[in-house]
């Protein structure tokens, strides 16, 4: 009995070994990945390209800032409400838990009351300009599926751009400018997502959409990867094996979802107007209190 179990075992064994050796252990960008499901024939292994589950890649992120002193509240200063310019009565300290606003605070649980954020200095050294860069390193390869969303507790900046890299902070190349005049700033026409398609979803623009706005809807800055997306698998995304068909087949865009770095260039504050108001330069900051990088 013992044996012929034993011969069953290792006539199922040669069996599957002679089908995997049509199946490599990886497909192009992919593993390989195997289930059972129920045919005409009968119970058969069916072979596809397989993902890993995708996650907050925040949970494991480290931050650096440059300057490296430009967090508020050493020495602790006050700063004046976005809105209200004449309410100056605000007070970042870090040697005080309550009024401190470390780097750290972009990346805790939200829904706290009151909120928590990081935040810089003001622009107390105006007209210099008040450049602040924020980089997100993970030290490994981490491909995204969802949009990059930056919710600032200020105003969105005047002007920002997000960067990326693909080889741990070697290089940078820009993922897509904001700014309140696209032409002014950065000398782009303005456009949107919207505006691109299949072949040109390559390129870099300068969007006006994140840029303007004080209200409580209006702090989100997203880089848009869904939308993205859905130019190969479809408006809802239902045709994902199409898309990653496309960036298995396809190495500059698979390289476009691809990043081991980000990168936040902060190169003007909001202002709310044209014109900076020097008498009020407690008014000009960034704030932000939360980012979420989703990926795999």
């Amino acid at each position: 009995m013992y044996l012929s179990r034993f011969l069953s075992l290792h006539a199922l064994w040669v069996t599957v070994s002679s089908v995997m050796q049509h199946y490599p252990s990886v497909w192009g960008h992919y593993d390989v990945c195997k289930t059972q499901i129920y045919t005409e024939e009968g119970k058969v292994w069916d072979y596809m390209a397989c993902q890993p589950e995708a996650r907050d890649m925040i949970k494991y992120v480290r931050v650096t800032l440059d300057p490296p002193d430009i967090t508020c509240g050493d020495p602790p200063e006050t700063f004046c409400a976005m809105g209200n310019p004449y309410m100056c009565n605000n007070e970042c300290d870090a040697s005080t838990q309550e009024l401190a606003h470390p780097p750290e605070l972009m990346f805790d649980l939200e829904g706290r009351h009151p909120s928590t954020f990081w935040q810089s200095t003001t622009w107390k050294d105006y007209p210099k300009p008040l450049h602040v860069n924020i980089t997100l390193s993970w030290n490994k390869t981490i491909e995204l599926t969802d949009n990059i969303v930056i919710t600032f507790e200020s105003g969105r900046p005047d002007q920002m751009i997000l960067e990326k890299s693909l080889d741990y902070g070697r290089t940078w190349q820009p993922y897509q400018y904001y700014a309140t005049d696209c032409l002014d700033a950065f000398h782009m026409d303005p456009k949107s997502v919207r505006d691109l398609s299949q072949h040109t979803v390559l390129e870099i623009i300068c969007t006006e959409e994140y840029s303007t706005g004080y209200m409580t809807n209006s702090k989100i800055i997203h880089f848009e990867i869904k939308d993205r997306f859905a130019f190969f698998a479809g408006p809802r995304l239902h045709n994902m094996a199409s898309l990653y068909g496309q960036l298995d087949t396809t190495k500059k865009l698979r390289d476009f979802f691809t990043i081991t770095d980000l990168r936040i260039r902060l190169l003007r504050p909001a202002t709310g107007e044209i014109y900076v108001d020097e008498q009020h330069l407690a008014r000009y900051f960034y704030a932000i209190s939360d980012i979420r990088v989703y990926g795999r």
